[in-house]
């Protein structure tokens, strides 16, 4: 590493640092809720679908390489597509990004939205920061983790619904965020398994640690179990959506009686879920699409 870093070579790193992989998994939540409850593409979807694209992605895992870099040099899984180890010398420049990048979309996002957008937008916006930055550590906390880790998702539709004026306390509202948030807790906590040693050694605290691999599959499995149960009592053709749950379960059933000497293992799946991810995302998009043409009597 040379002495001076060069511009280039620090937007590579920001890169990297954003998870693009995960870029999709936050944005596209945004803006199908927002463009479902309003049909328009204008600028207040635009500036959130790229705010919850790039800036948000860069906020919560710019934050997470920095104060996780000694754990990550620890864990196998770092330093490829599931997570980068970010050298010291980009630590203080990578928070600096990570915090200034957003700053001009939240401003936007405040102005154009109402108390109520603007309570959600601040609330995701401090779960984010509070998962991994020194002296709060979510992410430490057996079970928060899990439930702050599914924040990040689900805040992403819930900001996007907010300020298009949608009502979230309606019953088929309540329904897909209860079930997405199960879903995400579900998520974190088999992707915590296989971290397990990894983090023990690194003296890192998570659901996974706290009550096992065994456990926390199960865990996992149910979660997943009932958001497939919260998604079918939806109206149709969202109840659709619940057939998208049945290959995690697969994929983590499998893991049943994993031990924690096992806990690698589990990388596997978890790898299988990128492939889940997109018959999932596809489903969803066909489902929000008849949900579209329902809604404007389109064929």
């Amino acid at each position: 590493m040379p002495a001076k870093p060069t511009f280039l070579q620090l937007i590579r790193q920001l890169f990297w640092a954003s998870r693009p992989v995960s870029w999709i998994n936050t944005a596209y939540p945004f803006a199908v809720a927002y463009f479902l409850a309003t049909n328009r593409m204008d600028a207040v979807f635009w500036v959130g679908t790229i705010f919850f694209l790039i800036p948000y992605n860069l906020l919560m895992y710019g934050i997470n390489d920095v104060f996780d870099y000694e754990s990550d040099l620890r864990n196998p899984r770092k330093g490829s597509v599931q997570g980068s180890i970010l050298d010291p010398i980009w630590h203080r420049p990578t928070l600096l990004a990570a915090f200034v990048l957003p700053v001009p979309f939240v401003i936007f996002l405040v102005i154009t939205g109402s108390w109520v957008s603007d309570l959600w937008l601040a609330f995701f916006i401090f779960t984010v920061i509070a998962y991994s930055a020194k002296g709060l550590r979510f992410k430490e906390i057996p079970f928060v983790d899990s439930v702050t880790s599914a924040s990040h998702f689900v805040g992403p539709m819930l900001v996007g619904a907010a300020l298009a004026g949608v009502d979230l306390r309606t019953g088929s509202v309540v329904k897909i965020a209860v079930a997405f948030a199960l879903w995400g807790m579900a998520s974190h906590a088999f992707g915590a398994v296989q971290d397990i040693k990894a983090d023990r050694q690194g003296g890192l605290a998570s659901i996974a640690t706290a009550f096992g691999a065994r456990d926390t599959v199960r865990f996992a499995f149910i979660c997943y179990g009932f958001a497939g149960l919260f998604l079918l009592s939806g109206i149709w053709p969202i109840s659709l959506a619940a057939a998208a749950v049945v290959p995690y379960m697969v994929i983590v059933g499998r893991y049943w009686n994993l031990t924690d000497e096992q806990c690698e293992k589990a990388n596997r799946g978890w790898k299988l879920f990128m492939w889940s991810n997109i018959a999932a995302g596809a489903l969803v998009s066909l489902i929000a699409i008849n949900v579209y043409k329902a809604a404007h009597g389109l064929n």
